[in-house]
C-alpha cells in the first residue's frame, strides 16, 4: 500500500495528532516516514535595513524553530521504534514546499492536520492543508 509517508509539522497541537497517525500507519505498513517543517523567508522590503531583526538573526531563529519541530517528530518516531528522515525548507508558500518535497522524495501519502473550518471561515482563511489537498497528485490523509 503506502511505502513513503510524509507528515509536515508546524509544531501545533493539532499537528501532533497527524504525527501520531502517520507514525502508527507507517509502523503497520512497514513504510518509511518523512517529516518537514517550512520556514518563512525573510520579509525583505525597501526599508529592510531598518528592520528590527537583522536577516541572519531571523534565518537562525527560523532554523532553530523548524529544527525543533522536526526533532519532535523524529523523537516521537524513535519512541515508536521507527526511523524518520527530517528536513527543514524555506518557502513563501508552505503548501508548495510540501507538495514539491513529497514529489522529490517519492512519497505516496501525505498526512496532515486540519482545524476543520467550514463555510465562510474556510473560504476566507484558506489553509495550507486545503491547498495541499487541492494541488497534490498523491493521496492526502486529513486528521482532525
Amino acid at each position: 500500500m503506502y511505502q513513503r509517508i510524509l507528515v509536515p509539522t508546524d509544531g501545533s497541537d493539532i499537528t501532533a495528532k497527524a504525527v501520531q497517525t502517520a507514525i502508527g500507519l507507517a509502523r503497520r505498513l512497514g513504510a518509511q516516514l518523512f517529516t518537514i517543517s517550512v520556514k518563512e523567508p525573510f520579509p525583505y522590503s525597501a526599508i529592510s535595513e531598518m528592520q528590527p531583526t537583522p536577516p541572519q538573526e531571523f534565518f537562525d531563529a527560523q532554523e532553530r524553530i523548524a529544527s525543533g519541530r522536526v526533532q519532535q517528530v523524529v523523537e516521537a518516531a524513535r519512541v515508536a521504534d521507527l526511523p524518520c528522515q527530517a528536513h527543514t525548507l524555506e518557502a513563501l508558500h508552505p503548501w508548495e514546499a510540501i507538495v514539491d518535497y513529497a514529489r522529490q522524495q517519492g512519497c505516496d501519502l501525505i498526512v496532515m492536520a486540519s482545524h476543520g473550518r467550514r463555510g465562510m471561515a474556510s473560504l476566507l482563511l484558506g489553509s495550507e492543508t486545503q491547498k495541499v489537498l487541492t494541488h497534490s497528485t498523491i493521496p492526502v490523509l486529513i486528521v482532525r
